[in-house]
């Protein structure tokens, strides 16, 4: 072998043993990270709502891939467990069309709420195909006519539909909200922390069978603080 190649050798050994280590210290902190529990500066939303002693409680970007990951989930509990879903808009700045997602989301929302809810849940189903403002305007477009509906041109002329979605984005900061999805399991409990946050989508079954067997022998509250929300049926 010539003194080159042997030079080489060498030097890919020694980075190897540099490189390696500090690789493997380095991934722990980031998983740590990645499941750090959000510090909740403000609970008001963080409440089952009037009638239910739990409800899952989820601030979303719609697109951002590990919302879509985890929507069947959401919507497989609350199907399962028949709680409501209360979803907020959080749309990250960085997002080339989530905060237009949001925005024509509510305008379907304004046809009846089980189509808003449609929407989304389309929206995450088909994120791969939505790359740019105009390929969601285009996947709008083709969701309302399969619906038996026009979507107009301009989808919100007064700004309205805008600033409830700003609205829920200043609850989430308000809340505490780093990152999407944040999703937490709430009751109706008036002692202690009435939440959970479920850091590890795997536990939110088990998380939810808790709450319930904790709740079972409160009384749904007549009334709660009036947060604006949307549910989807139970």
């Amino acid at each position: 072998m010539s003194q080159p190649a042997i030079q080489q050798v060498f030097l890919k050994r020694i980075f190897a043993l540099l490189f390696i280590p500090a690789f493997m210290a380095a991934t722990p902190i980031l998983r740590a990270q990645s499941a750090a529990y959000t510090q909740v500066h403000d609970a008001t939303p963080l409440k089952a709502p009037a009638g239910a002693r739990v409800a899952i409680v989820e601030f979303d970007d719609m697109e951002c891939p590990m919302c879509g990951q985890d929507n069947p989930l959401l919507m497989g509990a609350a199907a399962k467990y028949r709680i409501p879903w209360i979803r907020y808009d959080f749309p990250l700045p960085f997002h080339a069309w989530s905060f237009q997602a949001a925005v024509d989301a509510r305008w379907f929302d304004t046809k009846s709420k089980k189509l808003g809810d449609d929407f989304r849940n389309a929206v995450f189903a088909n994120q791969r195909s939505i790359e740019t403002p105009a390929d969601l305007r285009a996947f709008a477009d083709k969701f309302a006519q399969q619906h038996g509906i026009g979507f107009p041109f301009v989808v919100d002329p007064q700004g309205k539909l805008a600033a409830e979605v700003k609205a829920d984005y200043a609850l989430g900061q308000r809340v505490g909200i780093e990152h999407t999805p944040t999703i937490w399991v709430v009751t109706n409990q008036t002692t202690g922390v009435p939440y959970v946050e479920v850091v590890d989508p795997n536990h939110l079954y088990a998380i939810i069978d808790q709450a319930l067997a904790e709740t079972a022998n409160e009384k749904p509250p007549a009334h709660a603080a009036r947060v604006p929300h949307r549910k989807t049926s139970r």
